[in-house]
C-alpha cells in the first residue's frame, strides 16, 4: 500500500489533475449515450498517445493468462517482483509527486489536524497517528518534525505499507505490512492517496449494452469476459448506474466503469483499526452524479501517464468513489477546504516585509506559493478529503472555520 500520488511528476511543473486521469481510449460517436446523457465536448477526455515509449521491453516469457483488472492489478503493483514491492526501488517519490511531496506544509498541515484530534479527545496518553499508504515514510517523518516537543513525547507513529521499511528511516515510526488490529488505536488515522490504489474490476458494455467483466494480459491486451452479476451489478446499480445492467438510458456500447467494492471494504476495515479518533482519506475522486463515462484506469511511470499494462513496470491507478466509501457520519470537503480550515492559504506576504526582512519575505513568498499549489481547485485542491469520526462525535466538525487547537 504505497504513498502514490498522480497529481505532480518529478521536476514538471502544476498540472490540472482533478477527475484529469482518463483513458486516452474513446469509442465511436456513435456507440455514446444519448445527448442528454453526454458531457459537453470539452469535458470528454481528449484522445492522447501515452507515453508508451516508456515502458520496458516485454520480458521473456511474459505471463499470457487472462485475469479480471483486479487480480491483474495486485500481481503487477504488489506481487513479488511488483511496481511497488520489488527491492532496491526508488519509491513513489521517483515516478510522481504527491502533497506530501509537493511541499512541507502538507504534513505541517496534517500534525495541525493530530493536534485538533489530540485536544478533542482530551489529551490521551498515547495518541496513534496511523499513515496508511506510507511510501517511505515521508508523511510521518515531517508531521513528527511539525509537532510540538509535548505532543510528540505522546505520538505512536505507525506506517503501513507493503514496501520493505526503508533505511534510515525515524526508529520511532512503527512500520507494518498490515493494519493494527481493529479497535486497537485512539488518534488519527490518514490515509494519503491509498485508496486508487487498491485494485479494483472494470467492466465495459458491449454492443448490446450488456456490462461484461474486462479481461487483461500481462501485456495490457484486453477483451470482454463474463456479464457481471450479483454485489458487483448491485453496486454498479447503485454508484454507477450509467454502467450498470439496468442504466435508465439504455444500452449504450463502450462505457467503462471501475467497481469500488473493494475499496469501500478496505476503508471500512481501516477506519476499524481506531477505537476512538478520526480517520481521513484524501483522493482524487468522483461523484455518483458524475462518474467518467470511460472510466479513469491508467498507469504512471517515471513522472508520466501511460497506458495501464499489468506486467509491473508502471503503476495502475483509478479515481475512488469516495461517496460510496463514506459511512454514515462522514464528513466530505475538498482539499483546497480542508487546508484553508488547517491554516494553509497560499496567501502572499505583505510587500512592506521585503523591506524589513528580505529573507523573511522571500522564505513567506516560498510558502505562499507551495500553499497556492497545495490549494489549486483545478489541481491538488480539487482532491476529496473524507473524514470519519470513530467512537462518538468528539472528532466531528475539527476542519470548522473556527475548529483552530
Amino acid at each position: 500500500m504505497t504513498n502514490r500520488g498522480r497529481g505532480h511528476a518529478p521536476n514538471e511543473g502544476r498540472e490540472h489533475v482533478a477527475n484529469e486521469h482518463r483513458r486516452a481510449r474513446r469509442p465511436a460517436d456513435d456507440a455514446l449515450p444519448p445527448a442528454s446523457e453526454t458531457p459537453p465536448d470539452d469535458l470528454l477526455p481528449a484522445p492522447e498517445t501515452p507515453a508508451d515509449d516508456l515502458r520496458p521491453a516485454p520480458r521473456a516469457g511474459a505471463d499470457v493468462t487472462w485475469r479480471g483488472w483486479r487480480t491483474a492489478t495486485e500481481q503487477a503493483l504488489y506481487g513479488p517482483d511488483g511496481f511497488y514491492t520489488r527491492p532496491g526501488g526508488p519509491g513513489p517519490a521517483g515516478h510522481f509527486r504527491t502533497s506530501v511531496h509537493a511541499s512541507p506544509l502538507y504534513a505541517g498541515a496534517v500534525a495541525a489536524l493530530l493536534r485538533r484530534v489530540d485536544a478533542a479527545l482530551g489529551h490521551p496518553d498515547e495518541l496513534a497517528l496511523v499513515d496508511v499508504g506510507a511510501g517511505r515514510g515521508e508523511l510521518l517523518s515531517g508531521v513528527l518534525a511539525a509537532l510540538p516537543e509535548d505532543v510528540v513525547a505522546r505520538t505512536r507513529p505507525y506506517a503501513v505499507e507493503r514496501a520493505a521499511r526503508p533505511e534510515g528511516l525515524d526508529p520511532r515510526i512503527a512500520w507494518l505490512a498490515e493494519l493494527p488490529a481493529p479497535g486497537s488505536l485512539t488518534g488519527l488515522l490518514f490515509a494519503n492517496e491509498w485508496l486508487d490504489n487498491v485494485p479494483v474490476d472494470v467492466v465495459e458494455t458491449d454492443a448490446d449494452g450488456v456490462p461484461r467483466r474486462v479481461e487483461v494480459r500481462a501485456d495490457g491486451t484486453e477483451r470482454l469476459g463474463a456479464p457481471v452479476d450479483g454485489p458487483d451489478a448491485q453496486w454498479l446499480a447503485r454508484w454507477w448506474p450509467r454502467a450498470a445492467p439496468d442504466a435508465a438510458a439504455g444500452p449504450a456500447p463502450g462505457l467503462r466503469a471501475e467497481i469500488g467494492r473493494p475499496r469501500d471494504a478496505a476503508w471500512a476495515r481501516a477506519v476499524r483499526t481506531l477505537r476512538t479518533g478520526l480517520a481521513v482519506a484524501v483522493d482524487y475522486a468522483h461523484d455518483r452524479a458524475d462518474r467518467p463515462p470511460f472510466g479513469t484506469l491508467t498507469g504512471f511511470r517515471a513522472g508520466r501517464e501511460v497506458s495501464p499494462v499489468p506486467d509491473g513496470s508502471c503503476d495502475i491507478t483509478a479515481h475512488v468513489a469516495l461517496d460510496a466509501c463514506a459511512g454514515p457520519a462522514a464528513e466530505r470537503l475538498t482539499q483546497r477546504a480542508a487546508l484553508h480550515a488547517l491554516g494553509v492559504t497560499g496567501r502572499r506576504p505583505p510587500l512592506s516585509l521585503a523591506t524589513t526582512d528580505p529573507a523573511g519575505y522571500l522564505r513567506a513568498l516560498g510558502a505562499a506559493g507551495d500553499a497556492a499549489e497545495l490549494t489549486d481547485p483545478a489541481g491538488l485542491g480539487g482532491f476529496g478529503w473524507l473524514l470519519e469520526p470513530v467512537g462518538g462525535t468528539a472528532c466531528a466538525g475539527l476542519l470548522a472555520a473556527d475548529g483552530a487547537v
